[in-house]
């Protein structure tokens, strides 16, 4: 038989969830919030649950009818929605992709901190070990740098293949980052430290060569793109083992579900960023523009894209 006090501390969730459903047949989906949405798919698991325990209890049969008739219409206006459309890919990207951004900075943030720790590690370590670099980098990359030539110049001579495999390479590193947060958090922990320690030792090289400005002019119009984008999608990785590892007071699936959905979204603000990068990349990057021209460049898409992240998305105020 269950207990006046397990119903006492279910009867406020139930309570929720109602209310969210009747806003939402009232006025759509627009009437919730990201996170009440979010509340909403989680309180309808968590109420299914309560109802297979409620079921279990002959005399609970009340209970039970009105628990099966608050999910049956909460489960109809879940899944009988209007088909996408292309504005609703566009306010995606509009609204809902900077605000998830916003709240789930802090993951982007940690990946960001480790790509740029290894980053210093392997500037250090290639500055204390000129063997180092031979080490992680190729011989013929190797052999390039030290002749004082960029080895993207190849780029030039084939620019729409390029930026085609390069996108193509960028959108894999972005997915892999996410997809590896599936281990924990240790497969994207990995591929963040690996890729800093990697631009590190290869900045490094380039500078004792004498090419940091080459480097830099060549990396600055794309990389203040596609460096962010990467980190995005580590946090994404990071934030599906946030999801795996601490649940909170949640079912560990419900919780995997719930920070998963919110990784998805992550990592799909970062195709079309991704996208923009390996043109960029492609066509502009290797070019003989002057190097100051490619840091003007570059500072006005860096600000532009900050702009978008912190202000795309909030509400309007009054006048």
């Amino acid at each position: 038989m269950l207990s006046n006090r397990w119903l006492e501390k279910r009867k406020p969730h139930w309570a929720r969830l109602e209310d969210l459903a009747a806003r939402c047949a009232r006025s759509g989906f627009r009437a919730l919030g990201p996170s009440e949405l979010q509340q909403l798919s989680l309180l309808y698991r968590q109420i299914a649950a309560d109802l297979s325990t409620v079921r279990e209890d002959p005399d609970s049969q009340r209970v039970a009818a009105y628990l099966n008739q608050l999910l049956a219409r909460t489960h109809n206006l879940i899944y009988t929605g209007r088909r996408g459309s292309a504005l609703k890919v566009f306010e995606f990207y509009r609204d809902t992709y900077p605000r998830i951004f916003r709240d789930t900075f802090n993951y982007t943030l940690a990946a960001t901190v480790v790509f740029l720790a290894a980053t210093v590690i392997g500037a250090l370590v290639s500055l204390a070990d000129p063997a180092f670099p031979r080490y992680v980098l190729s011989g013929p990359m190797m052999d390039t740098i030290e002749r004082r030539e960029m080895w993207t110049e190849s780029i030039l001579t084939m620019k729409p293949q390029a930026a085609s495999g390069i996108m193509t390479n960028n959108i894999g590193v972005a997915f892999a980052a996410f997809a590896a947060g599936i281990t924990a958090g240790v497969g994207t922990l990995f591929l963040m430290f690996f890729n800093g320690l990697l631009f590190g030792v290869i900045s490094m090289a380039c500078w004792q060569a004498g090419m940091a400005d080459k480097l830099f002019g060549f990396v600055a119009p794309h990389g203040v793109i596609e460096l962010p984008a990467i980190f995005v999608a580590g946090g994404a990785g990071f934030l599906v083992a946030k999801g795996l590892l601490f649940p909170g007071l949640l079912p560990r699936r419900a919780s995997l579900a719930l920070e998963g959905r919110r990784a998805v979204s992550l990592l799909l603000g970062t195709i079309p960023m991704l996208v923009v990068a390996g043109i960029i990349e492609g066509f502009v990057s290797p070019t003989d523009l002057p190097i100051p021209a490619k840091f003007l460049m570059a500072a006005s898409t860096f600000v532009l894209f900050v702009v978008y992240l912190t202000h795309a998305g909030k509400p309007s105020t009054p006048a």
